[in-house]
């Protein structure tokens, strides 16, 4: 039997405030400095490399990080749609700064988070490095290259994206995450330096083992105290230790430290408790490193026969695949951006992300710490082999602009995985790592090796039982002739790797031919085998492989395959493409930009799947109407006027058709969906029942009449609750929200406006469109607007849009000012609105 024990405390690796202290007085000294703030910014014309470095840049743009140039241009239909028509190019960012400390006495870092991508770093001239992948973080030691006195240092960053179409999504352009100066004692613990596992928790204790990093790079032999305290969310001590060290000059030591905390407070996706571990070295007497590190405490078990346990509970994991951008903010997306999406999805019942297909930032997983989301970090979308980002699956041809990170794998992937592991194992968060997506496609003959691509084989791949016993597939694999680069070796090592970093968390991957991965040993590297869609395969695969675990790692957005997690328990995720509409995978479809996902939109707008998946994953009373007109829908009427499916596809569809409005031409049939989790409603229109149904009768869990439309009020009852629909007359006045009217002077802070069109009587109206405008009075900065339809082409970096099913955003970010900032929301021939946000 095979199952997965993981038992352990896992924290958020970030540095705060160091502390020196001597006797009784306390001395604060910064580790830390934001280096978001005073880049200068441009493009250039051509891909070749810099020499002449620094760069004058008097006349350059000045410029915030978090970057994201692409988003700041207009959509165009000459370039690609893989990466939703915005280009990329080349640019180069400098910034200049004081030397923080004298480097004799300090070392000084410089953190990059993620930039994107072919990146070449320098200070002073003086050539750093290179990070080819846009999604790994990485660092360099500056500090023999920063300059005495007061005299400037001038960090530059060079940035090749003019392969601009190098995934087969938006990616973004520049350097879109987060940059922090460190700066620390020569004797110190260093960038990700700390470690925390429990091999123990039980109800009255865990057991709490940290391996902290310790490097000297200047002291010569010396001893000092390793202390660690932990603090609960109260600030109250539980629990310290420390451990006496003795190293020498130029020595890097791990020191592992043991600690118990009585009745430790759980971290899980409904009360996502944190802790905090408070990490000093003491040298003379002084405090001469402080490290923080804030965690929280919980147990994961994975099962092959009955899934997955989080604390010792059989956990459902509710999951959503998300990319990394965030519509009209581009692949720079400020944590109240997330924070935004990430809540109204919770309150869906999400509980799990699986970031697709690529790490994520650190802030995101700050965030899914604190509000309890399960993580699948995955890393890896191609490997050895190169994707076709225009049409997917394997390459068939080779061009400039789709040239992407398989060139550089072989080098770098160890060094990309292991530092993105680094950062992240520490995340309570984080509770797979996902070493690749759909790799399959790339490795010659894979398909040949599952025989549902023989000629024999009618309807194609998708669902297939196979026609072959493992052994016959096996025989095939043996039988390819020799290649390169093999699926299952190149697995297996990253998987080594993983584990050489962390044995806490399970390896998985999302395999789109997993018959033929189970075969070729290909799953044998992995811990979980996660499928992407094929959810007919999981008893075949069970029967034959026994002692492995299968479970969803992608699925389509239908009842059935949430059905194939609750009628199988072996089955325990269902990670939906996708939460949230994305930029991009759009290749040869002008105007639409975006991935059309099943539930929020690209400016965070809920559209009909929410409701869907609102009613299956939430144990409140639920209801909800939508309606489409039976002219375009998938469904159709039987003898007896009832709905019913035109095809089986039906049952599978995405709901795009479906809106939350009751305008419609008289006398048309119209489809109207009550979606809930309540066992029977009843209809009615304009106080006239139209009958009730039960929703056990629908196999994909929505009710459904055929209504001729009559204008008036259409209403759903069931139980003590009640849904409506209006019809709404043309648009009288707009109606502006804002999610907060208080923002932090600090440069990061946003707020978003939401602006519906709605008629004399206050009802919203869907159906017309007109366009809105922003002006504002005050220090604020407008990141940009947008009506979330993925196949508008409108401008994001402007102050007016028109909108879509009469509502449109607006996202404004504090600048470092304080004061009230205005905004006028405006529309011919309605009266302007008025909000009013204080900078404080």
């Amino acid at each position: 039997m095979k199952i997965y024990k993981l038992s352990f405390v896992l924290l958020t690796v970030f540095t705060v405030l160091m502390t020196s202290c001597k006797q009784n007085s306390m001395v604060s000294i910064q580790r830390e400095a934001d280096f978001n703030f005073d880049w200068k910014f441009t493009l250039l014309k051509d891909t070749t490399s810099l020499t002449k470095i620094p760069l004058p840049d008097a006349d350059w743009r000045d410029v915030r990080l978090p970057h994201d140039w692409s988003v700041e241009f207009s959509f165009d239909s000459n370039l690609e749609g893989c990466t939703g028509y915005l280009p990329g190019g080349v640019g180069v960012y400098q910034k200049h700064f004081k030397s923080p400390a004298n480097k004799k006495e300090k070392s000084t870092f410089v953190l990059f988070d993620g930039v994107y991508n072919n990146a070449k770093f320098w200070i002073n001239g003086q050539y750093l490095g290179f990070n080819p992948y846009g999604y790994s973080p990485r660092y360099f030691d500056v500090t023999p290259f920063l300059k005495e006195g007061n005299e400037d240092n001038v960090m530059t960053v060079y940035v090749d994206h003019s392969r601009y179409a190098d995934s087969r999504w938006y990616t973004g352009s520049g350097i879109y995450r987060n940059v922090k100066l460190i700066t620390v004692n020569k004797l110190h613990i260093p960038i990700w330096g700390t470690y925390i596992t429990t091999p123990e928790i039980s109800k009255e204790e865990a057991k709490i083992n940290l391996e902290a990093t310790v490097v000297n790079q200047g002291f010569e032999n010396t001893s000092f105290t390793l202390n660690t305290a932990i603090f609960d969310n109260s600030g109250k001590e539980v629990t310290t230790v420390s451990s006496a060290v003795i190293m020498t000059s130029g020595e890097e030591k791990k020191v592992d430290q043991v600690m118990t905390v009585s009745n430790p407070k759980l971290w899980d996706t409904d009360h996502p408790n944190m802790y905090k571990a408070v990490t000093t070295i003491i040298h003379n007497e002084n405090i001469v490193d402080e490290y923080i590190t804030p965690f929280g405490i919980r147990d994961l078990r994975f099962d092959k026969d009955t899934g997955f346990y989080l604390n010792g509970k059989s956990t459902y994991v509710k999951g959503v695949c998300l990319h990394h951008d965030a519509g009209l903010v581009g692949a720079a997306v400020p944590r109240g951006v997330w924070e935004r999406r990430l809540s109204i999805l919770k309150e869906a019942g999400v509980n799990a992300v699986r970031t697709s297909h690529n790490p994520f930032s650190e802030e995101f997983l700050d965030i899914c710490d604190e509000m309890g989301f399960l993580v699948q970090n995955e890393i890896f979308d191609e490997m050895d082999n190169p994707k076709d980002k225009q049409f997917n699956k394997n390459e068939t041809r080779e061009l400039y602009i789709t040239r992407g990170y398989t060139e550089h794998f072989q080098e770098w992937g160890e060094s990309d995985l292991k530092r993105t592991i680094m950062r992240d194992r520490n995340h309570p968060s984080v509770f797979q790592w996902s070493i690749g997506n759909e790799i399959e496609w790339t490795y010659p003959h894979y398909q040949h090796i599952s025989g549902l691509w023989d000629p024999e084989v009618k309807g194609g791949y998708w669902n297939k039982i196979p026609h072959l016993t493992p052994a016959e597939m096996k025989a095939r694999y043996n039988a390819l002739p020799e290649r390169k680069y093999v699926l299952a070796e190149t697995a297996h090592r990253l998987s080594k790797w993983v584990k050489e970093m962390d044995i806490t968390r399970p390896v998985t991957a999302n395999l789109i031919i997993p018959v033929a991965s189970c075969a070729s040993g290909y799953a044998d590297a992995l811990d979980v085998v996660g499928f992407s869609y094929q959810i007919k395969q999981y008893d075949w695969c069970k029967e034959h492989y026994p002692d492995m675990l299968f479970t969803g790692n992608e699925n389509s957005g239908y009842l059935s395959e949430w059905k194939s997690v609750t009628d199988n328990p072996m089955v325990f995720s269902m990670y939906m493409w996708t939460g949230i509409d994305y930029m991009g995978e759009s290749q040869d479809d002008w105007p639409q930009k975006a991935w059309p996902g099943d539930m929020l939109d690209l400016a965070g707008f809920e559209k009909a799947g929410y409701n869907h998946f609102k009613s299956i994953w939430t144990d409140e009373p639920f209801l909800k109407i939508q309606t489409h007109a039976l002219s375009e829908s998938p469904f159709k009427m039987d003898e007896d006027g009832n709905v019913v499916p035109a095809s089986r596809k039906a049952l599978n569809w995405n709901n795009f058709l479906s809106k939350e409005h009751w305008n419609y031409e008289a006398g048309e049939t119209v489809i109207v969906e009550v979606v809930s989790n309540l066992p029977e409603a009843e209809l009615f229109l304009n106080g006239k029942s139209l009958g009730s149904l039960k929703l056990a009768d629908y196999e994909d869990n929505i009710m459904r009449w055929a209504v001729p439309y009559e204008a008036g009020i259409l209403e759903a009852r069931a139980v003590n609750t009640q849904a409506k629909l209006q019809t709404a007359s043309s648009p009288a006045k707009i109606k502006v929200t804002v999610d907060k009217t208080q923002l932090a002077a600090n440069a990061y802070d946003v707020a978003h406006l939401v602006v519906q069109l709605i008629d004399k009587d206050g009802l919203p109206v869907k159906t017309t469109e007109q366009e809105i405008v922003f002006n504002i009075e005050g220090d604020v900065r407008l990141l940009g607007v947008d009506n979330g339809w993925n196949k508008s082409t409108q401008d994001f970096q402007t102050n007016k849009v028109l909108t879509h099913q009469g509502r449109c955003l607006a996202i404004v970010q504090a600048n470092k000012s304080a004061g009230n900032v205005n905004i006028k929301v405006s529309a011919e021939g309605m009266e302007p609105q008025m909000v009013t946000i204080a900078i404080q």
